[in-house]
């Protein structure tokens, strides 16, 4: 009885579980169709948007391939008249190559006239530039030597004017000088001979006379003295005409220099002016 009980509630399970699963299998074949008829659908309008894509595209395409057929006949067109023109200018240039050859000969010869020309142009402005400073200098120079020759006279007349001073002075020193030595020098002989004379009275009074050796060393001691004073006088006069001398020397030299300086030679005077030599050289 559990058994047939069992049995019973198996086939009734077993019915009831292949009913279930009847219905799931048809619910899922429905879902199925479902799923494929909105997915046929989907793909219809997909494919009729992609269909009028192309077709869109392929009619568009097929506008631009007749277009670029007639711009592609226009462009074989003017291929053909620019190879024409292409021609024509091909034989103009084979007429023109000899002038354009001689036109580049003459550029290059124009060119090299240029370079010379604007070597030739900035030489002129340089010598035009050290033609007035050369110009200016000349200007200057001649002011100068205008100024110089005026100096030049101003001087000349003033060198005149000293050289005949200079001539008067000179004989005028000379006489002084010359009056002057000669008188030192008759002194000085005089002196002399008065002193040779004086030691010859001497001698023969000291000769004459029988004087005792204190009288006549008294005598000679006195004697030693006026000839000191007398020697002191002679040296005295001997350095003033020393001194005189060596002032006509000096501004013989002096006038010399003056002249030389002046330009004016010392045979130009007309006399040889006198150097006295110094007393004692």
């Amino acid at each position: 009885e559990m058994e047939a009980k069992y049995s019973r509630k198996m086939q009734a399970l077993r019915d009831e579980m292949d009913l279930r699963r009847k219905t799931e299998i048809h619910e899922l074949e429905e879902r199925k169709n479902t799923q494929i008829s909105e997915l046929m659908g989907n793909h219809e309008g997909a494919f009729g948007a992609i269909k009028n894509f192309y077709n869109d595209i392929t009619a568009k395409n097929l506008t631009l391939i007749n277009l670029l057929k007639e711009q592609v006949e226009e462009l074989k067109k003017k291929e053909a008249v620019l190879e024409k023109e292409k021609a024509d200018v091909l034989r103009q240039n084979k007429g023109l190559t000899e002038p354009l050859q001689e036109a580049q000969e003459l550029v290059a010869e124009l060119q090299k006239k240029l370079v010379h020309y604007n070597r030739d142009k900035e030489a002129l402005m340089n010598s035009k530039a050290h033609l007035k400073i050369t110009q200016k200098e000349l200007k200057d120079l001649q002011w100068e030597h205008e100024v110089l020759e005026q100096r030049f006279s101003k001087v000349q007349a003033e060198r005149d004017e000293l050289y005949q001073k200079f001539t008067k002075a000179i004989n005028e020193v000379q006489q002084k000088t010359g009056f002057k030595n000669l008188l030192l020098e008759r002194k000085l002989q005089a002196l002399l001979s008065l002193l040779e004379q004086k030691e010859v009275e001497l001698s023969e009074a000291i000769a004459g006379s029988n004087l005792d050796p204190s009288a006549l060393s008294l005598v000679s001691h006195k004697l030693e003295d006026v000839l000191s004073s007398k020697n002191a006088t002679i040296k005295d006069l001997q350095l003033q005409l020393a001194r005189v001398c060596k002032a006509h020397n000096d501004m013989l030299q002096t006038f010399e220099a003056k002249l030389t300086a002046f330009g004016i030679p010392v045979d130009n005077l007309g006399f040889q002016p006198l150097s006295f030599p110094i007393p004692g050289q």
